[in-house]
């Protein structure tokens, strides 16, 4: 009664090509000069993105941010609806708006329930309008319909007191179409008329390497289409309608540098901003006045200049209700915005802020059906064991997960497991004596992926381990979390395939043999070549699916601990880090 997750590969928008004009200095806007002298109406968006259904605020490291200040916990939507309705006070034209990844990856809560508490409680919260993410496509475009139309679960129904009526919202997907169609799979746009009369056009689009980042089973017939020409089509179709003021919700971000914690602009517009985002909002359409961005779950603001030189803000805020941003600018006599008058504030919410009387009952309605399953104690732990949360590369959380999946493809003759990192979505934070729950399981491996052991070459193994720091990986290593059995050193004052010292690579404390097979047990993502690991995608021979990811941690936890005996973080060194020139 649970959902699952997703990824794959795809071609280019079926549009006919649309010259762009390329980057120019910045120069003075003339529409702000010829508006200065006119009335103008101010107007504010509260953003947010990558919710992932948390509800409540996420325990450990993966719940903390750091916005030119101390470090803080922080989320839970009741206390970010309590700062919105602060934030909202007063102000006559404000809209609530999101860039993708609402749902999917969700914690128990809203997973049990196919994620229907999320869409509620974003309801409540007086969402307008979201961009989908690569996760609302974890179980396939026909759930995401459901979703968005309303209905029942078709295989579990529907949730306890409850008739399903689909998003009241607006969910955009501009450049995703079933394969060979150029109809978008959901609305493209939309447009919401603010109560001074004004218009505000919303596109709404998801990144286009999100196959990589999706199950390649959920999304075979569907096409993810190259960004800017689709904004360009739908910017062209806002203007002929005479809507001048347009804002685009894009599930792209970047990874590294912009945060809130630094001055994003130090150096020129955007300095610090890097990564497709960056490239995307320098060629939009330049009638798009600014972006909202997501996917990366950290927080910044920064500008960057469009194809005519102008001023165009680019935002983010935190994952998991961390934060929001408070956008305001002002729109002229000819209903644009003035993009001098636009500006950011990154607003935390704290653990601490006072909850919201009505999304606290909404959300305690939801977990009280779903006590029964969450509150089952299925092992123990002596320490935090941080996942999600950690900067290390090789985590506790991670090593421990390899461990209980490398276990559970025993009966299958495994050798060892691999696991990406994106597959554990917090951390297992040690509280009640250590007990851990089936909600705190689940919210570490929410996907409830199958796990499948494949026969892999040596040779294929090594190649696996290089493409770490290869292809789509080469700018941002994706280190795999390894069971127990693996071990190899890196270097990272090398580059590219060069990281791995292809030598020290071993199972079992033995030199990795490339004509050798090892039976590798992978999630269904990882099997099907997800986050760029494409040697595995071309493996077809495979044996389980019977056991998901999920299953096997909790039968780990099982069968390894006890109240007496709790599992103890395991001790680091499956990597090994080194410099040899």
């Amino acid at each position: 009664m649970i959902n699952r997750f997703v990824r794959r590969a795809v071609p280019a928008f079926a549009l006919v090509p649309l010259l762009l004009a390329g980057p120019a200095a910045a120069q003075p806007d003339l529409r702000e000069a010829n508006s200065a002298a006119g009335a103008r109406t101010p107007v504010q968006l509260l953003a947010l993105n990558d919710l992932h259904g948390n509800l409540l605020p996420v325990d450990g490291a993966a719940g903390r941010i750091s916005h030119r200040g101390p470090t803080i916990q922080a989320g839970g939507l009741a206390q970010m609806a309590t700062l919105l309705d602060q934030a909202r006070s007063g102000v006559t034209n404000t809209l609530t708006v999101g860039a993708g990844d609402m749902i999917g990856g969700s914690p128990l809560l809203s997973a049990l329930f196919h994620d229907e508490p999320t869409i509620d409680a974003l309801e409540e919260l007086g969402l307008s309008v979201s961009s989908v993410g690569n996760h609302e496509f974890d179980e396939g475009q026909a759930e995401l319909r459901r979703i968005v139309d309303g209905g029942c679960h078709p295989d579990d129904g529907c949730a306890p007191d409850t008739q399903y009526k689909g998003a009241s919202f607006a969910y955009l997907a501009a450049n995703v179409t079933e394969r060979g169609s150029t109809k978008p799979l959901l609305k493209p746009y939309t447009i919401k008329t603010l109560p001074s009369g004004q218009r505000i056009g919303f596109i709404g689009l998801i990144t286009k390497e999100a196959p990589s980042a999706i199950n390649a089973a959920k999304i075979r017939d569907l096409e993810f289409h190259d960004e800017v020409p689709v904004i360009e089509r739908y910017s062209r179709e806002l203007t002929r309608q005479g809507v001048n003021a347009q804002v685009v919700l894009l599930h792209e971000g970047e990874a590294v540098s912009g945060q809130a914690g630094a001055n994003c602009d130090e150096g020129g517009p955007g300095t610090k901003l890097g990564g497709r985002i960056k490239k995307i909002a320098e060629q939009a359409a330049p009638a798009v006045d600014l972006i909202v961005s997501g996917h990366s779950h950290n927080s910044y603001e920064c500008t960057v200049n469009d194809p005519n030189g102008h001023r165009r803000l680019v935002t983010q805020a935190d994952s998991f209700s961390r934060s929001f941003t408070d956008l305001r600018f002002d729109l002229d006599r000819a209903r644009d915005v003035v993009r001098s008058t636009v500006k950011a504030q990154h607003r935390p919410v704290p653990v601490e802020t006072a909850q919201q009387p009505a999304m606290a009952k909404l959300i305690e309605t939801w977990r009280t059906r779903s006590d029964a399953v969450a509150n089952r104690v299925v092992g123990h732990i002596s320490a935090d064991m941080p996942g999600r949360g950690s900067p290390l590369p090789e985590t506790p959380l991670g090593s421990f997960l390899a461990d209980a999946q490398v276990a559970a493809g025993k009966e299958h003759g495994a050798d060892l497991a691999l696991m990406n990192p994106g597959g554990m979505r917090a951390d297992l934070v040690f509280h009640d004596a250590g007990a851990v729950t089936y909600a705190d399981a689940y919210r570490v491996q929410p996907f409830e992926s199958p796990l499948y052991v494949l026969p892999v070459t040596g040779a294929q193994l090594i190649t696996a381990l290089q493409q770490q720091f290869t292809g789509e990986n080469e700018e941002s290593p994706c280190f795999l979390q390894l069971s127990k059995e693996l071990s190899y050193s890196v270097d990272m004052s090398r580059t590219g395939a060069d990281r791995l010292l292809a030598d020290t690579v071993k199972i079992n404390g033995q030199p990795v043999v490339p004509d050798a097979t090892y039976k590798v047990v992978l999630n269904e993502f990882l099997a099907n070549g997800g986050n760029g690991f494409t040697v595995f995608g071309t493996i077809t021979n495979r044996e389980g699916g019977d056991v998901t990811d999920l299953a096997a941690l909790v039968d780990y936890l099982d069968a390894t601990t006890s109240p007496n005996a709790p599992a103890a973080p395991p001790a680091p060194g499956r990597i090994t880090f080194v410099t040899t020139h």
